[in-house]
């Protein structure tokens, strides 16, 4: 599902930025596009509200029509009746686009049985896109056969979200020992840990905005070099995304991602010494073979740490996509800054603005690093003391042989605070059942209070 939105999203992206360059100039097309990811970006945040506040007929429904609508507007945008029509086409296509990328990546990390490879599947995934475009674009000649394919992938990608949304459990936190409180302690316990996660996942967007605006700026230098007509880049550079995606996959797959972080920041470096190495004349096919090979690292890099962070976050299929979408919003506020500053001729402004934005980058990598490892840190020891604490109270159940009933009841009454009358109701039995399944336990263990077993259930160290 991954390999198939990004290739019908770069496709439609790609005929998107040819056709306003056709009708409009090379200008025109560089701000479009950026304004085209702008709008993708909102489709991408609207994907939460839309999967949680629609029913599950309704929403099928909506995701077939909206679908429809979409291949609608690729076949009359494709007539070019007029500049503004073109335009809103467009951007109620990568609007469209948006909503289903998000699902894409929410879906993906659902069915995933574990993330340990999660990086080396989105690697494989963004290679298979980058592989089918340059197929599309090479070997069919026909731009209406290519906008036929990419519409049949992008009902084939519906049906797949279907068909997905309808078999799979949509819980992305089953891929990690996230523990599950049933009181009020373990609510309080976890509530210093989200609040981390939060932290992280704010460094993590800003730190994705600094990287952008340096790949935005070298990509926009390559849109424009492009549509403008003065290089024609072609489509075989293409292959070292591929290459670079497959690659970055397995190598931040190492040792569970623990140096994903570093390597993309060598990256990083890479690509602000060829910026600098651009500005002072060096050999523009050079920087674009750099920013082809770093752009596949930048974005398994955004694309996998979004991913993996969701399974930690309270709303998951908001934060799976927001790789994505911290990018796009990211290149839409930087367009006229980035156009401004690559039409200048001011060289040394262009290497000092770079090395700025990259001490910048540096410095959130460092803070993020640091909130991240304390935020999975506390919540892997929150997990272990919470597993020790269900085996404990198993092996205790086992003992005094309680009854599946009593040992939910018990359960509650020694993790929780509720009284009597809130147990019953959470387990939906009755006062008069609860004190009875309450009665019995107590008799079991040889207690005659609350208090009591607590004490005995707190004092068995023998049992672990």
């Amino acid at each position: 599902m991954m390999g198939i939105f990004t290739f019908v999203f770069l496709g439609l992206e790609y005929h998107y930025v040819n056709l306003i360059a056709v009708m409009a100039g090379g200008n025109s097309a560089v701000t479009v596009q950026n304004y085209a990811l702008g709008v993708n970006a909102m489709g991408f945040l609207s994907y939460p509200f839309f999967n949680r506040h629609l029913k599950k007929r309704t929403k099928q429904t909506c995701t077939v029509l909206l679908a429809i609508a979409a291949v609608f507007c690729i076949f009359l945008m494709e007539q070019q009746f007029s500049y503004e029509l073109i335009l809103f086409l467009g951007m109620a296509i990568f609007l469209i686009l948006g909503l289903f990328g998000s699902a894409t990546y929410h879906l993906s990390m659902c069915i995933l049985e574990t993330n340990q490879y999660l990086a080396r599947q989105v690697g494989i995934a963004y290679a298979l896109s980058i592989l089918l475009q340059f197929a599309n674009n090479n070997l069919i000649q026909s731009d209406l056969a290519e906008i036929i394919i990419l519409s049949l992938f992008l009902l084939g990608l519906v049906a797949f979200l279907l068909q997905t949304e309808h078999t799979v459990e949509p819980q992305a936190a089953r891929l990690i020992d996230t523990p599950v409180g049933s009181g009020a302690v373990e609510s309080e316990k976890f509530a210093v840990c989200k609040s981390k996660e939060t932290i992280t996942g704010i460094l993590l967007i800003l730190l994705i905005a600094l990287m952008t605006c340096i790949f935005s700026t070298l990509d926009n230098a390559v849109t424009l070099e492009h549509a403008s007509g003065k290089m024609d880049i072609g489509q075989w550079p293409r292959l070292l995304l591929a290459c670079s995606g497959l690659v970055a996959g397995f190598v931040f797959d190492i040792k569970r991602r623990a140096l994903m972080n570093m390597i993309m920041y060598c990256v990083m470096i890479l690509s602000t010494i060829c910026v600098a190495i651009l500005q002072l004349g060096g050999s523009f096919l050079i920087g674009l073979a750099v920013f082809y090979l770093s752009s596949g690292f930048f974005v398994v890099f955004f694309t996998t740490s979004f991913m993996e962070l969701s399974c930690y976050m309270r709303i998951p299929e908001l934060w799976a996509g927001m790789g994505r979408t911290a990018n796009n919003i990211s290149a839409v506020l930087i367009t006229g800054g980035s156009l401004t500053l690559m039409s200048s001729d001011n060289n040394m402004m262009k290497i000092i603005v770079v090395l700025f934005l990259f001490v910048m980058v540096s410095v959130v990598m460092a803070a993020y690093i640091v909130n991240r490892k304390a935020a999975v840190e506390e919540l892997e020891h929150n997990a272990a003391i919470d597993l020790m604490q269900k085996d404990k109270l198993q092996l205790f159940s086992e003992r005094y042989s309680f009854t599946p009933r009593e040992i939910e009841v018990f359960d509650r009454l020694v993790n929780t605070e509720n009284s009597i009358q809130e147990i019953a109701e959470s387990l939906y039995i009755s006062r008069r059942t609860c004190q009875r399944h309450i009665t019995a336990i107590y008799e079991k263990v040889g207690v005659k209070s609350r208090m009591g077993l607590y004490q005995v259930f707190i004092e068995g160290k023998d049992l672990l």
